[in-house]
């Protein structure tokens, strides 16, 4: 009886807000207002969040803005000139709940410093993504006078190892973690989240070795060229995490904008996504 009743009160609360439950059934979503900057391994994100949201009951969500650079780390969109620096111009606006950066190899990155600074003098509550991506040409260059691992082509993906390419994630995303650690501590608050995108791809791309992806046989064909730009499944899952970490429920049932994904691949991205975000602490997603 009191299991029912609170499920009721939920339901009532949610309609009297206007919104889509949370994953723990115990308050309405919020809508939140983003602001993306990245490089071409992020910046399809947006269009695709946008999309999904337009099958849920969001009160307050708002694309704040969005601000590309090929290649880029976070530093050089800190460094864009003032006039043209449209993330710059948003934070100081005090108009963004969730700002999304993409980092690059070479971390730390002082630009996701100083933007955190900037974001908090303007919104205190602010909440910021760093996408820890996968890695370009699949693995790190080498030590000099050894020989490179990197791909040189992207059928050579299709011999690569899963434990080597899970390895080569784990030693990016530890030196963010660090950078993201120490931002948390000096602002006294866990306001800088790390979104494990690259994570994800590696469980998708076992998937694919292991045979249990549907209409995928080979690592390759999950992306076009040797960079490590994706295809649709692993930019829809890129999408799927970042969605489920800036709105911190789970994206099943929510389906990114590529008909080149079955329904039943959506639903398997999908849940690859939220296990990856939702069982990794540095995302904030409980």
């Amino acid at each position: 009886m009191n299991t029912c009743r609170s499920l009721i009160i939920c339901l009532l609360l949610a309609l009297s807000y206007g919104g889509t439950l949370a994953a723990d059934g115990q308050q309405p979503v919020k809508g939140q207002r983003i602001f993306y900057t990245g490089h071409s391994f992020h910046m399809f994100v947006p269009a695709m969040i946008e999309e999904m949201v337009k099958t849920m009951d969001l009160q307050g969500h708002k694309l704040a803005g969005k601000q590309g650079i090929g290649g880029s780390r976070v530093i050089q969109h800190w460094q864009l000139a003032d006039d043209k620096n449209m993330a710059k111009q948003a934070l100081m606006r005090g108009d963004v709940d969730v700002f999304t950066m993409a980092a690059h190899l070479q971390i730390p990155d002082e630009g996701i410093t100083n933007f955190v600074q900037l974001g908090l003098e303007h919104n205190p509550s602010m909440r910021f993504l760093v996408q820890g991506s996968w890695y370009p040409f699949d693995l790190p260059a080498p030590e000099p006078g050894k020989p490179d691992p990197r791909i040189k082509d992207n059928a050579q993906r299709d011999g690569m190892k899963i434990a080597d390419l899970q390895a080569a994630v784990d030693g990016w995303r530890t030196q963010l973690e660090a950078q993201v650690a120490g931002l948390n501590q000096k602002h006294g608050k866990t306001c800088v989240f790390i979104v494990p995108v690259g994570d994800a791809v590696v469980k998708l791309r076992a998937m694919v070795v292991a045979g249990e992806f549907p209409g995928i046989t080979k690592q390759s064909a999950l992306f076009r060229d040797p960079i490590g730009h994706g295809q649709g499944h692993v930019m829809a899952l890129a999408a799927y995490c970042n969605f489920a970490a800036i709105y911190r429920i789970s994206p099943v049932g929510h389906n990114a904008p590529e008909r080149s994904i079955s329904p039943e691949q959506h639903a398997i991205l999908q849940k690859i996504a939220w296990d990856t975000v939702s069982n990794y602490p540095p995302a904030g997603v409980k």
